[in-house]
């Protein structure tokens, strides 16, 4: 039942993240410098890595909210709100601001990062 609850959580984390960086793809892209022609041309990739990615912090988040008691909804989200907020995402503004990023792109990646940990915190919540 937890390796379910994980790839749940996982699950739900990358299809956030779909629907965030699919709402957010133009401001995006201008961001990055990627271009249409380079997402046509990526191939599969990079949303393997972002499932295992998921995977992973999701049975990290797991594993911290088994040890800390966290066991109903509310403390589940606020759970994955806090880690995706105070660990994630600084994590992700500092490596935007030492390779000279937009903050746009601190704002949209550090975004997914908070999203992204929340949802894994509901879902981890309900199992």
């Amino acid at each position: 039942m937890e390796f379910l609850s994980v790839l749940a959580a996982a699950a739900a984390a990358f299809a956030f993240g779909a629907i965030w960086y699919m709402s957010l793809a133009k401001p995006w892209m201008a961001a990055t410098g990627i271009t249409e022609e380079h997402q046509k041309n990526i191939g599969s990739g990079p949303y393997f890595w972002a499932f295992v990615g998921a995977v992973l912090t999701a049975g990290m988040m797991r594993h911290i909210f088994a040890g800390s008691g966290v066991d109903s909804i509310g403390s589940g989200l606020l759970g994955g709100f806090g880690i995706g907020l105070f660990v994630a995402a600084p994590w992700i503004i500092n490596n935007c601001a030492f390779e000279g990023r937009p903050s746009s792109l601190m704002f949209i990646n550090g975004g997914y990062a908070v999203g992204g940990c929340t949802v894994i915190g509901l879902v981890l919540s309900l199992f």
